[in-house]
């Protein structure tokens, strides 16, 4: 019995903590997130993270932003690949860069404690095959290091 409330008080406290550290204005929120970052050849993506709630309520949200640049050919794409528990799903396709240039990255998922979520940079636009190793958006401290 004292286990099981020392878990549900640390778990209590965690739903608390991670509200207050999302960031109030839209203009403050790369700068005060966590830097995240992820390459694979000529192609590099990266940004900031945070946890947010919705301005409408409902479920707490990871949101990651940042720029996707390539300086060679070819495309590249950022994939964003989430679990749930213990229940992963499919990566899915967030933005693409073809040639030298450069392109916006917003990621948005709903967010508790037993989600992990993960991205990176591959080669091409159509599936996971050739990519850069997995970055981690959902290691935590989320304030800037």
């Amino acid at each position: 019995m004292r286990i099981r409330s020392w878990a549900t008080a640390v778990t209590a406290a965690a739903c608390c903590i991670l509200p207050l550290a999302a960031p109030a204005a839209a203009e403050d929120k790369p700068a005060r997130g966590v830097a995240w970052s992820a390459s694979h050849e000529t192609a590099t993506a990266s940004g900031g993270r945070w946890v947010e709630r919705p301005s409408s309520g409902g479920l707490l949200q990871v949101v990651a932003e940042g720029r996707l640049a390539n300086t060679g050919e070819g495309c590249y794409s950022v994939w964003a690949r989430w679990q749930f528990d213990f229940v992963p799903t499919p990566p899915r396709k967030q933005a693409t860069v073809c040639g030298n240039d450069t392109v916006d990255v917003r990621v948005r998922q709903s967010y508790m404690p037993t989600t992990t979520g993960s991205i990176a940079v591959c080669k091409g636009t159509e599936d996971t095959r050739d990519c850069g190793s997995w970055q981690s958006l959902t290691s935590w401290p989320v304030t800037r290091p």
